[in-house]
Protein backbone atom coordinates (compact mmCIF):
# COMPACT_ATOMS: atom_id res chain seq x y z
CA UNK A 1 0.00 0.00 0.00
CA UNK A 2 1.65 3.33 -0.76
CA UNK A 3 2.43 5.57 2.20
CA UNK A 4 0.19 8.44 0.53
CA UNK A 5 -1.94 8.72 -2.37
CA UNK A 6 -3.80 11.81 -3.85
CA UNK A 7 -6.66 12.23 -1.66
CA UNK A 8 -9.04 11.82 -5.17
CA UNK A 9 -7.25 8.01 -5.50
CA UNK A 10 -8.10 7.56 -1.40
CA UNK A 11 -11.56 7.86 -1.54
CA UNK A 12 -11.80 6.70 -5.04
CA UNK A 13 -10.05 3.36 -4.23
CA UNK A 14 -11.88 2.81 -0.35
CA UNK A 15 -15.76 2.50 -1.12
CA UNK A 16 -16.41 3.84 -5.14
CA UNK A 17 -20.53 3.64 -4.61
CA UNK A 18 -20.65 5.92 -1.85
CA UNK A 19 -17.38 8.22 -2.88
CA UNK A 20 -18.98 7.89 -7.04
CA UNK A 21 -20.66 11.45 -5.45
CA UNK A 22 -18.19 12.95 -3.62
CA UNK A 23 -16.97 17.02 -3.73
CA UNK A 24 -14.13 18.56 -2.13
CA UNK A 25 -16.49 19.98 0.23
CA UNK A 26 -18.32 16.75 1.26
CA UNK A 27 -17.07 14.39 4.03
CA UNK A 28 -17.82 10.43 3.86
CA UNK A 29 -18.69 8.72 7.28
CA UNK A 30 -18.78 5.45 7.95
CA UNK A 31 -20.52 5.15 11.55
CA UNK A 32 -20.29 1.71 13.31
CA UNK A 33 -22.22 0.44 16.51
CA UNK A 34 -20.39 -0.83 19.02
CA UNK A 35 -20.59 -4.52 19.26
CA UNK A 36 -22.49 -6.59 22.00
CA UNK A 37 -22.08 -6.47 25.90
CA UNK A 38 -24.18 -8.31 28.24
CA UNK A 39 -26.20 -5.78 28.78
CA UNK A 40 -26.86 -5.11 25.07
CA UNK A 41 -28.68 -9.10 25.25
CA UNK A 42 -30.41 -7.90 29.00
CA UNK A 43 -31.53 -4.82 26.96
CA UNK A 44 -30.69 -2.70 30.02
CA UNK A 45 -29.42 1.43 29.49
CA UNK A 46 -26.31 1.38 29.19
CA UNK A 47 -26.21 5.15 29.08
CA UNK A 48 -22.22 6.15 29.95
CA UNK A 49 -21.54 3.09 32.20
CA UNK A 50 -18.22 1.09 31.05
CA UNK A 51 -19.27 -1.90 30.27
CA UNK A 52 -16.74 -4.27 28.11
CA UNK A 53 -17.98 -6.64 24.80
CA UNK A 54 -19.30 -10.14 25.56
CA UNK A 55 -18.04 -12.88 23.73
CA UNK A 56 -20.07 -12.90 20.90
CA UNK A 57 -19.23 -8.94 20.63
CA UNK A 58 -15.65 -9.35 20.50
CA UNK A 59 -15.79 -11.72 17.66
CA UNK A 60 -18.51 -8.99 15.85
CA UNK A 61 -15.25 -6.76 16.43
CA UNK A 62 -12.68 -9.09 14.84
CA UNK A 63 -15.33 -9.95 12.41
CA UNK A 64 -15.51 -5.87 11.52
CA UNK A 65 -11.31 -5.78 11.49
CA UNK A 66 -11.28 -8.33 9.04
CA UNK A 67 -14.23 -6.72 6.26
CA UNK A 68 -12.48 -3.75 6.16
CA UNK A 69 -8.78 -5.12 6.06
CA UNK A 70 -6.87 -3.38 3.42
CA UNK A 71 -8.75 -0.56 2.86
CA UNK A 72 -8.62 3.17 3.29
CA UNK A 73 -9.34 5.77 5.35
CA UNK A 74 -7.84 9.45 6.40
CA UNK A 75 -9.19 9.17 10.48
CA UNK A 76 -10.93 7.25 12.94
CA UNK A 77 -12.69 8.80 16.16
CA UNK A 78 -14.55 6.38 19.13
CA UNK A 79 -16.69 7.09 21.70
CA UNK A 80 -14.00 6.91 25.08
CA UNK A 81 -16.20 4.22 26.28
CA UNK A 82 -14.61 1.03 26.65
CA UNK A 83 -17.10 -1.00 24.68
CA UNK A 84 -16.76 1.44 21.40
CA UNK A 85 -12.87 1.40 21.93
CA UNK A 86 -13.15 -2.39 22.04
CA UNK A 87 -15.43 -2.11 18.76
CA UNK A 88 -12.75 0.40 17.22
CA UNK A 89 -9.46 -1.54 17.99
CA UNK A 90 -9.63 -3.54 15.33
CA UNK A 91 -10.96 -1.50 12.74
CA UNK A 92 -8.11 1.09 13.28
CA UNK A 93 -5.38 -2.18 12.84
CA UNK A 94 -7.12 -2.93 9.63
CA UNK A 95 -7.30 0.74 8.43
CA UNK A 96 -3.60 1.11 9.70
CA UNK A 97 -4.94 4.60 11.87
CA UNK A 98 -4.80 5.70 15.34
CA UNK A 99 -7.81 5.63 17.15
CA UNK A 100 -8.81 9.00 18.32
CA UNK A 101 -11.13 9.38 21.66
CA UNK A 102 -13.85 11.75 21.57
CA UNK A 103 -15.76 12.09 24.87
CA UNK A 104 -18.80 13.82 22.80
CA UNK A 105 -19.46 10.87 20.88
CA UNK A 106 -21.28 8.94 24.11
CA UNK A 107 -23.97 7.80 24.46
CA UNK A 108 -27.04 9.43 26.11
CA UNK A 109 -26.66 9.38 30.16
CA UNK A 110 -29.78 8.31 31.36
CA UNK A 111 -28.83 8.98 35.35
CA UNK A 112 -30.47 7.15 37.66
CA UNK A 113 -32.25 4.70 35.25
CA UNK A 114 -28.68 3.55 33.95
CA UNK A 115 -28.55 -0.29 34.17
CA UNK A 116 -32.18 -0.91 34.40
CA UNK A 117 -34.34 -2.39 31.96
CA UNK A 118 -37.25 -0.15 30.94
CA UNK A 119 -39.60 -2.38 33.04
CA UNK A 120 -37.21 -2.04 35.95
CA UNK A 121 -37.18 1.51 35.20
CA UNK A 122 -41.07 1.58 34.95
CA UNK A 123 -41.56 0.17 38.18
CA UNK A 124 -38.95 2.14 39.87
CA UNK A 125 -39.34 6.16 38.40
CA UNK A 126 -42.56 5.68 36.40
CA UNK A 127 -42.36 9.20 34.95
CA UNK A 128 -38.85 8.56 33.61
CA UNK A 129 -40.25 5.78 31.87
CA UNK A 130 -43.20 7.69 30.37
CA UNK A 131 -40.89 10.23 29.64
CA UNK A 132 -38.71 7.62 27.63
CA UNK A 133 -41.71 5.77 25.95
CA UNK A 134 -43.21 9.52 24.53
CA UNK A 135 -39.60 10.39 23.43
CA UNK A 136 -40.38 13.84 25.41
CA UNK A 137 -36.84 16.10 24.00
CA UNK A 138 -36.86 18.00 27.29
CA UNK A 139 -37.30 15.94 29.82
CA UNK A 140 -33.89 14.42 31.96
CA UNK A 141 -33.57 11.77 34.58
CA UNK A 142 -32.17 12.70 37.59
CA UNK A 143 -28.66 12.78 36.93
CA UNK A 144 -29.00 12.30 33.30
CA UNK A 145 -29.06 14.04 30.07
CA UNK A 146 -32.73 15.02 28.21
CA UNK A 147 -32.53 14.00 24.63
CA UNK A 148 -32.33 17.15 22.97
CA UNK A 149 -28.90 17.97 25.37
CA UNK A 150 -27.46 14.67 24.14
CA UNK A 151 -28.62 15.58 20.35
CA UNK A 152 -27.53 19.13 20.36
CA UNK A 153 -23.99 17.34 21.64
CA UNK A 154 -23.97 14.45 19.22
CA UNK A 155 -24.59 17.00 16.16
CA UNK A 156 -22.02 19.79 17.19
CA UNK A 157 -19.53 16.64 17.50
CA UNK A 158 -19.95 15.28 13.89
CA UNK A 159 -20.37 18.69 12.24
CA UNK A 160 -17.26 19.72 13.79
CA UNK A 161 -15.52 16.22 12.70
CA UNK A 162 -17.20 16.83 8.80
CA UNK A 163 -15.75 20.11 8.80
CA UNK A 164 -12.47 19.14 10.05
CA UNK A 165 -12.36 16.37 6.81
CA UNK A 166 -13.68 17.62 4.11
CA UNK A 167 -13.29 15.55 0.67
CA UNK A 168 -12.09 12.82 3.27
CA UNK A 169 -13.54 9.57 4.31
CA UNK A 170 -13.54 9.02 8.16
CA UNK A 171 -14.89 6.14 10.72
CA UNK A 172 -16.74 6.49 13.89
CA UNK A 173 -17.69 4.27 16.12
CA UNK A 174 -20.48 4.95 18.20
CA UNK A 175 -23.50 4.04 20.10
CA UNK A 176 -26.69 2.97 19.24
CA UNK A 177 -28.69 6.15 21.05
CA UNK A 178 -25.92 8.08 18.67
CA UNK A 179 -26.76 7.11 15.65
CA UNK A 180 -31.03 7.38 15.83
CA UNK A 181 -29.78 10.95 16.40
CA UNK A 182 -28.09 10.76 12.98
CA UNK A 183 -30.56 8.83 11.18
CA UNK A 184 -33.71 10.95 12.65
CA UNK A 185 -31.36 14.57 11.35
CA UNK A 186 -30.49 12.87 8.33
CA UNK A 187 -34.04 11.85 7.18
CA UNK A 188 -35.58 14.89 9.21
CA UNK A 189 -37.48 12.60 11.52
CA UNK A 190 -39.27 13.97 14.34
CA UNK A 191 -38.10 12.78 17.86
CA UNK A 192 -41.35 11.27 18.88
CA UNK A 193 -41.26 9.41 15.41
CA UNK A 194 -40.66 5.18 15.77
CA UNK A 195 -37.74 3.66 15.28
CA UNK A 196 -38.60 1.33 12.03
CA UNK A 197 -35.09 1.29 11.16
CA UNK A 198 -32.21 -1.14 12.11
CA UNK A 199 -29.24 -0.34 14.39
CA UNK A 200 -27.67 -3.55 14.67
CA UNK A 201 -24.27 -3.78 16.93
CA UNK A 202 -21.42 -3.28 14.13
CA UNK A 203 -23.90 -1.90 11.90
CA UNK A 204 -21.81 -0.12 9.36
CA UNK A 205 -23.77 2.83 8.23
CA UNK A 206 -21.97 5.67 5.06
CA UNK A 207 -23.69 9.18 5.40
CA UNK A 208 -22.35 12.00 3.53
CA UNK A 209 -22.03 15.48 5.19
CA UNK A 210 -21.96 18.46 3.14
CA UNK A 211 -22.42 21.32 5.15
CA UNK A 212 -26.02 21.23 6.70
CA UNK A 213 -27.41 18.73 3.94
CA UNK A 214 -26.62 14.31 5.39
CA UNK A 215 -27.30 12.16 2.76
CA UNK A 216 -27.86 8.53 4.29
CA UNK A 217 -26.00 5.91 1.36
CA UNK A 218 -26.91 2.75 3.13
CA UNK A 219 -27.69 2.05 6.91
CA UNK A 220 -27.53 -0.49 9.11
CA UNK A 221 -25.40 -2.96 6.77
CA UNK A 222 -23.91 -6.32 8.44
CA UNK A 223 -22.22 -8.02 5.81
CA UNK A 224 -19.08 -9.02 8.28
CA UNK A 225 -21.62 -10.92 10.14
CA UNK A 226 -22.93 -13.54 7.44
Amino acid sequence: MPAALPQSLVVAVIFPEQAKHMTNEQTLICFIRHAETDWNSEQRMQGQLDLPLNALGEAQADALGGYFRGDLADALYSSDLLRARQTAQPVAAALRLTMRLLPALRERHFGRCEGLTLAEAGARYPGDARAFASGDPDYAPAGGESRRQHQLRILACIESLAGDHRGQTVFVVTHGGVLDVIYRFARGLPDDAPRDYPIPNTGINWVVVDGGEWRIESWGETPHLQ
